[in-house]
Parts: structure tokens; C-alpha cells; sequence
């Protein structure tokens, strides 16, 4: 893998800190700012709406930007953004430099991506995405755990503070590392060439299976501090472990899922989902025993990550010809389910029904999941049947060519 692959792995890894980290901060920040945990719970819906809204937006605006300069703008903004957050007076402000974070990140992601994507032949795309995308696991098992902590001795804002400082450590790796220009033979990207590409069925369908995977695990990683001590009866200082079990549960994932071949995307979805179903709904019934939620936390991590790859690489080969907006629009997709996910969590606690009942959220969404990647493998059992792959290989493998020979990375 080149280095500017793990490079951009590094700003996923710190920039997806801040998105998740606020599962661990939520009870102090809801003290802090006079909210309740619900309330609280929404930054994280803010945070998803801004990548939602953001990630087709930003790869529209920057789609004729040399990817190196769209990615140090992204990183700045991003930072600024965390500045502002950190000094921020109260809930509203807070809530409006979550969404500019977010619209930063979302366009980052989209341009990350499709750079990783261009910058190795076909037969290593699910892999460089793996990478790239496994700064995010990095950031549960490192990022998140370390933000807790950071905020149990100095507040949450010690943690948007330590975000800004490693997110301009990325930005300068990024100016060193990622190829800077275009290519001299460079095929012009145009929005219209990428939206002909991206009409596909099967696609939107992918889409679909993105967003309930997604929120399956998320629903229940966003109120995970608050499950932990108030039903399972741990202590604060436990939650930066318990969240670290999880992360190391969606590394294994991620590595597993990423050495899987491309004709394996739809089984490996339909086991990750499968087993992702049965560990969440096994979390809401048994909350109160540690025990069984430790395992089960390290499950609901691995079966919420081994979709990952096959999610992210799948799209780019059911539309090759739209390598920027396909990967952003995927990026809205797992934050349609990162919008409505903490939401429906936090209705369900709202009414009375108890933290385990996010779970029961959770396993909802992942056999919505399941029945569309059930779906989608019965459409390619149909089109094999009938001579109609997917995508052309020689259509694909064109595709990627010129892909890897005009990329501006």
C-alpha cells in the first residue's frame, strides 16, 4: 500500500474521534450544558446530518479540485470548527460547530476514498478502502477511549482541543504525503458523466443495506457509557475500557472483512448482519449481567465492522465511472443511519422504556439490513442466471485504469 493511503487512514482516524467520542462524554456534557442525555445524544444526530447533507455537497464543490488541496480545505475547516466547539458558551453554538465539523468530515471522506481507490489497481480496492476506512475502528479503540479519559480528568472540552491538535498533525502529513496536481492525461470529471454512472438499481439498493448496517451498531454505540452504568452497574472508569473492547471487536472486523474477495461482498454482509441481529438483540435482554455485556460489546463490534469494507468498496464496483460521487453518496448513506439511529435511541429512552431498548433498535435496523442484502444477493443470483454480471469486467477493469492513470493523487 502506498503511504498516502495510510495517511488518509490517519485523518479518518482523527477526524472519526470526534464523531464518535461524544458516546463516552455524553453524561458530563449533559451536566455541563444543562441538557438532558437525550438532548445530549442529538450532537450526535447533528454530527450525522452535517456528513449527510455534506458529503455529496462537498464532493460536487470540490470535484474539480486537485484531491491534495480539497483534503488540506476539508482539514482546515475542520479544525476551525473544533476551535470554535471547544470555546463554545453553550448547547446552541455547540450544536452549529457539529455540523460544520461534520460537513468538513463528510466531504474528506468522499475525497479520501475515491483518492485510495485511484492511487492501487482493481484487485486492491477493497483493501486500501479497509485502510482508510479502519482509521475509524482505529479511532473507537484508540480515539474514543483516550477522549474519555481526557474529559474524565479535564473536562470535554480538553477532548475537542486534542482533536484540533492531531487533526493538523493529519493536515501536515497530508501536504508531505498525498500526490499533489493533476495528472498530465487526466480525463475531466464532470457531475453530470458521475450521476449517468450512478444509476443503477443495485446501487441505491447498496445504499439502503448502508444505512440500516450502519445504524444498527450505531444506535447502540452512541448510549453505550449510559448502558454501562446505569444498567449493567459499572463504574465511569470502566466505560474507556468497555468502548476500547469494542473497538478492538471492529478492528478484527474490519481486517476480516477486508481480506475478503470481491465475489464475497454479499455473504460477508449477510453474516455480519445476521450475527449483528442476534448480539444486539441478546445486548437488550442481557444489560444487566457484565459479564455476558462484555462479550457481547466485542461481538456487536466485530459483526458492525466486517460489513465495512464490502459496504465502501462494493459501490465503486457497481458504478466505476463516478469514483468521487459514489463514495460520498455512500458516506450520506452510513450517516442517514448515524442521523436516525441516536434518534430513535433517544425516543425510545425518552419514553420511558430504558437504555436496553436501544438495542432492540439495533436489531431492528440490522434485519432490515439482512432482508435488503438478502435482496441484493438474489438480484446477482438473477443476473448471473440470465448472462448479466453487475458490471462488465472489461467495462470494470477499463474503468479502473483510468481511474489509477488520471487520478489527480
Amino acid at each position: 500500500m502506498p503511504l498516502a493511503i495510510y495517511v488518509l487512514g490517519l485523518g479518518i482516524f482523527t477526524q472519526g474521534t470526534s464523531e464518535f467520542m461524544l458516546s463516552g462524554l455524553l453524561p458530563g456534557m449533559a451536566d455541563d450544558l444543562g441538557v438532558s442525555i437525550p438532548d445530549a445524544g442529538l450532537l450526535i444526530s447533528a454530527f450525522a446530518i452535517g456528513m449527510v447533507v455534506g458529503a455529496p455537497l462537498l464532493a460536487v464543490a470540490t470535484l474539480r479540485w486537485p484531491r491534495r488541496t480539497a483534503l488540506v480545505a476539508l482539514q482546515g475547516v475542520f479544525i476551525a470548527a473544533h476551535v470554535v466547539g471547544a470555546l463554545a458558551p453553550g448547547y446552541g453554538p455547540l450544536f452549529a460547530t457539529r455540523i460544520v465539523s461534520a460537513l468538513a468530515y463528510a466531504g474528506f471522506w468522499g475525497v479520501a476514498v475515491a483518492t485510495a481507490v485511484a492511487l492501487v489497481p482493481a484487485d486492491a480496492k477493497a483493501r486500501a478502502v479497509a485502510v482508510v476506512a479502519g482509521g475509524l475502528t482505529l479511532a473507537t479503540i484508540v480515539g474514543v477511549p483516550a477522549g474519555t479519559v481526557l474529559s474524565q480528568f479535564a473536562g470535554w472540552r480538553a477532548a475537542f482541543w486534542g482533536v484540533a491538535v492531531l487533526t493538523l498533525v493529519s493536515l501536515v502529513c497530508t501536504v508531505f504525503a498525498v500526490p499533489g496536481g493533476k495528472g498530465a492525461r487526466e480525463e475531466p470529471r464532470t457531475v453530470r458523466a458521475e450521476l449517468r454512472a450512478m444509476r443503477r438499481p443495485q446501487l441505491w439498493l447498496s445504499y439502503a443495506v448502508t444505512a440500516f448496517a450502519f445504524g444498527a451498531v450505531i444506535v447502540t454505540f452512541s448510549y453505550l457509557a449510559a448502558l454501562l452504568t446505569g444498567v449493567s452497574g459499572m463504574s465511569e472508569g470502566w466505560v474507556p475500557v468497555v468502548l476500547a473492547l469494542f473497538g478492538v471487536g471492529g478492528l478484527v472486523g474490519m481486517t476480516i472483512g477486508g481480506r475478503q474477495p470481491e465475489e464475497r461482498s454479499v455473504p460477508t454482509l449477510v453474516a455480519g448482519l445476521a450475527v449483528l441481529t442476534v448480539a444486539s438483540a441478546a445486548l437488550a435482554l442481557t444489560a444487566r449481567h457484565t459479564a455476558v455485556t462484555l462479550v457481547l460489546v466485542f461481538v456487536l463490534g466485530l459483526a458492525g465492522y466486517v460489513t465495512n469494507p464490502a459496504l465502501q468498496a462494493r459501490v465503486f464496483t457497481l458504478a466505476p465511472g463516478a469514483p468521487t460521487l459514489v463514495g460520498a453518496t455512500n458516506t450520506a448513506a452510513f450517516n442517514i443511519g448515524n442521523t436516525l439511529a441516536p434518534a430513535l435511541g433517544g425516543a425510545t429512552i425518552a419514553a420511558g422504556w430504558g437504555y436496553p431498548s436501544v438495542a432492540w433498535v439495533g436489531a431492528a435496523l440490522a434485519l432490515l439490513g439482512l432482508a435488503g442484502a438478502l435482496w441484493a444477493g438474489a438480484l446477482e443470483r438473477r443476473d448471473r442466471r440470465t448472462g448479466i454480471s453487475a458490471v462488465p469486467t472489461a467495462s470494470r477493469r477499463a474503468a479502473s485504469r483510468r481511474t489509477a492513470e488520471h487520478a489527480d493523487a
